[in-house]
């Protein structure tokens, strides 16, 4: 059996009297999609938060391929692997679509980018960064400046940038907001590919999206996990449909 890649024990963190993640404990196996879903002020992205390092948790552990990284800073943890999409915007919004990724691909390769005009004329960083383009859908749109991209094309160019750094672990943090179907569509299937090489964590809000792709489901419901389990015993599971669910399932 391959080693699990993320492994969430216990982790809790409160605001004050508010107490955001529970004693949360979960796990995102080999070449599978976890979701967690749960209503607004479940604790989702605190618990995102705490996975990723943008906050150190009051107690619990966040292992791995088998190591500890509680206390290891965010970008630690993205050069060993675990990438997060879609939290604070890491963007250059005056620089172009391709030349942000190519940013990330000479990052991941751990070459200065001291001097812009050898990295903007670097063939192999630009032919690596428009494979990565094309994965999102947003090859045609390479030349244009960040600052001039939808809401939905700018989620999809930081999706491209976190596969630049070439993850073994994905962290979505709603990656169909702001999109229409047709783009919606296109992400689900890069997802589903996807699966095949790396583990993810998605929170999504688009149940049709996480009904679809999810391997398992974890439900959060007031910072602590309600149940997990496969989509179909979520979907039938009556403490769900009274805590979340409702009509959409």
């Amino acid at each position: 059996m391959p080693e699990t890649p993320l492994v969430i024990s216990g982790l809790t963190k409160s605001f004050g009297a508010l107490k955001a993640v529970d004693n949360v404990s979960l796990d995102v196996r080999d070449r599978e999609i976890h979701a967690i879903i749960g209503p607004n002020g479940a604790g989702k992205s605190s618990l995102v938060n705490l996975i990723s390092g943008l906050i150190v948790p009051d107690a619990g552990a966040v292992a791995f391929f088998g190591r500890d990284i509680t206390r290891l800073p965010a970008p630690d943890r993205a050069r060993l692997g675990l990438n997060r999409t879609f939290q604070i915007s890491n963007l250059i919004a005056n620089r172009s679509v391709v030349e942000n990724v190519m940013l990330a691909v000479q990052s991941h390769a751990g070459s200065s980018f001291r001097f812009i005009r050898p990295f903007a004329t670097d063939k192999r960083l630009r032919e690596t960064a428009l494979h990565h383009l094309g994965r999102v859908g947003l090859a045609e749109r390479s030349g244009v400046v960040v600052a001039a991209l939808s809401h939905g094309e700018r989620r999809q160019l930081e999706l491209a940038v976190a596969l630049a750094m070439a993850p073994k672990v994905l962290l979505l943090d709603e990656p169909m907001a702001g999109l229409g179907p047709e783009d919606s569509a296109q992400v689900i299937e890069l997802l589903a590919t996807l699966r095949e090489e790396l583990g993810i964590l998605l929170i999504e809000h688009d149940m049709d999206a996480v009904f679809a792709l999810a391997d398992r489901i974890s439900v959060l419901v007031y910072g602590a996990v309600l149940t997990t389990d496969t989509p179909d015993e979520v979907r039938r599971s009556p403490a769900v449909r009274e805590a979340y669910l409702g009509e959409e399932a």
